[in-house]
C-alpha cells in the first residue's frame, strides 16, 4: 500500500474544511528547497528529533549552508550538550537522488570528525557573522545555560566520535529509500542517528500547517567488537594497508579510486563501495539488522588478479540467504554468465559465489583499463542478478518464522 498523508480538516465555527496541500518544486505557488531549509531554521521544533533520539531534542538552530569540503551543509542545529544535527533538504526527483543524498550527508558527517570545536566555531562564525563564540551566543540566546569549557570539551568530543543527529528531510521519499541500513554499514566508525523525515505542508487560510513524519530511523549503527588476548595484536595482511605512494596510479587507493569513479550500477538503491588502501572493497547488501552478507571485490597485485564474490558471516541470516540462492544454482549460474563458479575452498569453509579474471601487468595502462572494464560489469551483473533474489530470500525467510 502507498504511504499517504491525508490533510488535516481545519474546524471552525463556518463548518469543517480541509486544508489545502502544497506541492514541492520551483514554481510560483511551490515550496523550493530554499523554503524548507528557512522553515527547518526559524522553526525547529517541526523537526521529530525526540522520536528519533531523546538526547538530541531541543536543538538550536546555528546556521544554513555552513561551508565543509564535503560541500554546504543545509542546515546545522545543536544541542546545549554539544551535539551537532545536520539537516539535509531533499526534494526527490529521481531514485539515483536517494542513493545520492544519503551518501552526501554522510560524507558531511566523516569531514565534521575532523573538526575541533574552534574549528567548529570559526565555521558557524564565518556564516553568521558573530564573532568569537557564536555557538554559545546563539545558545545563550536561545535562554540556554551554557558552560564553555565544558560545552567545549564535549562539542570537541562528539565531532571526533561522529556522534551527530543526520536528517534528511522531503517532500515525499518514495517506496525503497527506508532500507538505507546496506549504505550506512560503510561508515560503522561514526556514531551517529540518522533518520528519515517526510515534511508535508497544507495551506489552511492564511496559515500553513506543517505534518511531519518519520519514516525511517536509526540510532547506533552496529559495529563488532574484537578481542584481543594479551600480547597479541590485529594486524593487516600483507599488501591490505600498504604505503600509498600518490603517483603511482597502480597502488590499492589509487587503483579503487579509478575503480569506483567509473563505476555504473544500473540499481539506485544499492550503495556504491568506497575506495580504500586495502586489498578489497566492499559493498553491503539488503540483510536486515546485520552487516552478515555483502559482496567482496578484491585485487591482487601479484596476478595480477581481479574478482567478485558473495561474502557471508557463517549461521547468520546472511548464510540462510546463500543457501536458498544455491538451490537455483543452475540457474542463478546462466544469469550471472561470465566465469562464475562456486569457491568451496574457503577458509571458514563457506560456499562462495565468485568470478575473477587475470589480467597483464597494471603500470601499462591498457591493462589496468582492462581489470577495470571486466570487474565494473561483473559488479553491476553480481547487484542486478543477486541483490533482489537476496531480497525476496530475505522476505521468504521473515514469512516462514
Amino acid at each position: 500500500m502507498s504511504r499517504q498523508h491525508t490533510p488535516p480538516i481545519v474546524l471552525s465555527e463556518t463548518g469543517a474544511k480541509a486544508a489545502v496541500p502544497l506541492s514541492f518544486g520551483s514554481g510560483p505557488d511551490q515550496v523550493s528547497e530554499a523554503q524548507l531549509q528557512q522553515l527547518i531554521h526559524e522553526f525547529p521544533s517541526c523537526l521529530p528529533v525526540e522520536e528519533i533520539d531523546p538526547l538530541f531534542a531541543n536543538p538550536v538552530p546555528l546556521c544554513m549552508e555552513l561551508s565543509t569540503n564535503a560541500g554546504p551543509i543545509d542546515n546545522l542545529l545543536i544541542t546545549d550538550t554539544g551535539l551537532p544535527i545536520i539537516v539535509e533538504c531533499k526534494l526527490w526527483r529521481n531514485p539515483e537522488g536517494r542513493r545520492e543524498v544519503v551518501g552526501q550527508i554522510l560524507d558531511y558527517a566523516k569531514e565534521l570528525t575532523r573538526w575541533s570545536s574552534s574549528d567548529f566555531q570559526r565555521e558557524v562564525a564565518k556564516r553568521t557573522g558573530i564573532a568569537d563564540t557564536p555557538v554559545l551566543t546563539l545558545l545563550r540566546a536561545a535562554g540556554r545555560e551554557v558552560d564553555e569549557v565544558r560545552f567545549n570539551d564535549a562539542l570537541t568530543h562528539n565531532l571526533r566520535r561522529g556522534r551527530f543527529m543526520l536528517l534528511i528531510v522531503g517532500d515525499g521519499i518514495r517506496e525503497g529509500v527506508e532500507t538505507i541500513s546496506e549504505y550506512l554499514q560503510v561508515h560503522a566508525n561514526l556514531h551517529f542517528s540518522l533518520g528519515l523525515v517526510e515534511m508535508p505542508i497544507f495551506l489552511a487560510g492564511d496559515s500553513r500547517i506543517v505534518a511531519p513524519r518519520v519514516l525511517a530511523r536509526t540510532h547506533l549503527i552496529e559495529r563488532h567488537v574484537v578481542a584481543v588476548p594479551e600480547g597479541f595484536a590485529l594486524q593487516a595482511p600483507e599488501d591490505d594497508a600498504a604505503d600509498e605512494d600518490d603517483n603511482d596510479p597502480t597502488s590499492p587507493f589509487n587503483f579503487w579510486s579509478a575503480f569506483v569513479a567509473g563505476l555504473k550500477l544500473d540499481d539506485p538503491e544499492q550503495a556504491p563501495p568506497k575506495a580504500t588502501a586495502r586489498r578489497s572493497i566492499y559493498m553491503p547488501l539488503p540483510v536486515p539488522g546485520s552487516a552478515s552478507l555483502w559482496f567482496t571485490i578484491y585485487r591482487i597485485a601479484s596476478g595480477p588478479r581481479v574478482g567478485i564474490y558473495l561474502s557471508y558471516v557463517r549461521d547468520s541470516l546472511g548464510s540462510r540467504v546463500v543457501e536458498r540462492l544455491l538451490d537455483d544454482w543452475g540457474e542463478l549460474r546462466d544469469q550471472l554468465g561470465g566465469s562464475v563458479s562456486i569457491d568451496d575452498t574457503d577458509q571458514y569453509g563457506r560456499k562462495l559465489i565468485l568470478d575473477c579474471t587475470t589480467t597483464g601487468n597494471w603500470a601499462i595502462p591498457e591493462e589496468r583499463e582492462k581489470a577495470f572494464i571486466w570487474l565494473q560489469e561483473r559488479v553491476n551483473r553480481f547487484v542486478n542478478v543477486l541483490r533482489p533474489r537476496i531480497k525476496a530470500a530475505v522476505a521468504d525467510i521473515e514469512r516462514e518464522s
